[in-house]
């Protein structure tokens, strides 16, 4: 793996781990000025003034279910961006299993500037997987070790 596909990783378990500890503003400054993200609802926001608004917003509104997650790749676009691949999971509250209904797959594009690694994009989108149930029941197990071990990211 390059150096520059351990950088995008990292951005990606930092994000991670902010929403995970549910600490809006840490996840926000790791976007870059026009950074922007699409949530599993669809919501979307530009900017890390705005990205941060949104997650007080959803971090107020009702506790979260944490993150668990595994990338799956990465893959340089160029110049100095990464693209990151993964497959994630939630885990509700007071919950220790994962809640397939949440199984999401998660795309980030993290770019190098003149500040370092930042993202540019970060999409959340649900893998509900219509029909397939046997997909569903995949994701899931493949997630469950991480689950399991307390793993946020692997």
């Amino acid at each position: 793996m390059t150096d520059p596909d351990l950088q995008a990783r990292d951005l990606y378990q930092q994000l991670i781990e902010s929403w995970n500890e549910r600490r809006p503003d840490d996840f926000a400054a790791l976007f870059a000025t026009d950074g922007a993200i699409i949530g599993f609802d669809g919501s979307q926001a530009d900017g890390a003034d705005e990205i941060a608004e949104h997650l007080r917003g959803v971090f107020g509104d009702h506790p979260t279910a944490r993150y668990v997650a595994k990338v799956r790749s990465t893959r340089p676009l160029g110049g100095d961006c990464v693209l990151v691949r993964a497959i994630v999971g939630m885990i509700p509250p007071g919950a220790e299993r994962l809640k397939p209904e949440t199984n999401a797959l998660q795309t980030l594009i993290a770019q190098r500037g003149a500040d370092g690694w930042r993202i540019a994009l970060f999409q959340n989108t649900p893998a509900q997987y219509h029909g397939r149930p046997e997909l569903v029941e995949a994701h899931t197990a493949e997630l469950e070790p991480l689950a399991t071990a307390g793993t946020a990211v692997r």
